[in-house]
């Protein structure tokens, strides 16, 4: 039987725990896992590494915490993986962690290995490896961002062995937190808070089926299984305008009468209010 480690996190589920733990967690884990990576672009926020989800049971924490050990930058950079280094190791949001078991993606040649011997939490988010992007300072992602960013935290506690944490952005010399990862982590509640609200929304509001042809135009319809929520009711479709955004989503609602009275929801033009499909466009 082969081994493979994964090199990205494999679910938003585990932010919570990596945000609770955030500053004090520092373990041994081990994985028994094939993985498939996948890179996705996005015009907001760069490059994400979004692999397939594996087994529940990753990274149990251990009965008891290792002492912790404070890292300079400098000590940090001397375990790069390259000739002659101590080790192969990276940090992420100030915690640094062995991956020696990732050679061939962190060490010399592999995809990552820029992100060897340093702290470099801002490129796990915006997708810059320039030298100017390889940087601890966190402080211009948006709450949402930094929900991401402990998700990368998470997996990194579960596939790889903690070593301790590095001076800088995060820990002072002594290893105590900064007020920069306070400020994080309070960015970190705010971000859960939205993102739950928005799974809330999602499932109260489920997205609409669509289709488009150069015949007919856009055509946007309910099901009980619309929006990929399975439910016991079709509903009719709505748009939805939502603070920040700058154009609409097209939505299912359930109680019509409640939707009357929602400034942020509108029908369609040209469509019966309980229909419950609407052409847009040529049709």
């Amino acid at each position: 039987m082969s081994v493979s480690t994964r090199t990205g996190p494999s679910s938003a589920s585990d932010t919570a725990t990596s945000g609770r733990r955030g500053r004090a967690v520092f373990r041994e884990t081990g994985v028994l896992c094939f993985y498939v990576l996948f890179v996705t672009a996005t015009s907001s926020t760069g490059a994400f590494l979004v692999p397939h989800d594996c087994f529940s049971d990753l990274g149990r924490p251990r009965e008891s915490l290792r002492p912790v050990k404070v890292l300079s930058k400098d000590e940090l950079s001397l375990y790069d993986g390259e000739e002659g280094s101590k080790g192969l190791y990276l940090a992420i949001v100030g915690q640094v962690f062995d991956v020696q078991n990732g050679y061939k993606h962190y060490g010399p040649g592999g995809a990552y290995h820029f992100m060897a011997g340093k702290d470099a939490s801002l490129s796990f988010i915006t997708g810059d490896f320039t030298e100017s992007g390889l940087t601890d300072d966190v402080s211009s992602l948006s709450h949402l961002q930094v929900v991401a960013l402990y998700d990368w935290l998470a997996f990194y506690q579960k596939v790889y062995q903690s070593v301790g944490v590095v001076t800088g952005q995060f820990y002072s010399e002594t290893g105590k937190p900064t007020e920069a990862l306070l400020q994080v982590e309070t960015s970190l509640a705010e971000g859960q808070k939205m993102k739950a609200q928005s799974e809330s929304d999602m499932i109260r509001f489920p997205a609409c089926n669509s289709e488009w042809s150069s015949a007919q135009g856009g055509r946007f319809w309910c099901s009980t299984q619309s929006g990929g929520v399975l439910r016991d009711w079709a509903g009719v479709p709505r748009k939805l305008f939502s603070a920040g955004s700058p154009s609409a989503r097209c939505i299912c609602v359930e109680d019509q009468s409640a939707a009357e009275k929602n400034p942020n929801l509108q029908k369609y033009d040209g469509c019966h209010p309980q229909a419950d499909s609407c052409y847009v466009g040529k049709h």
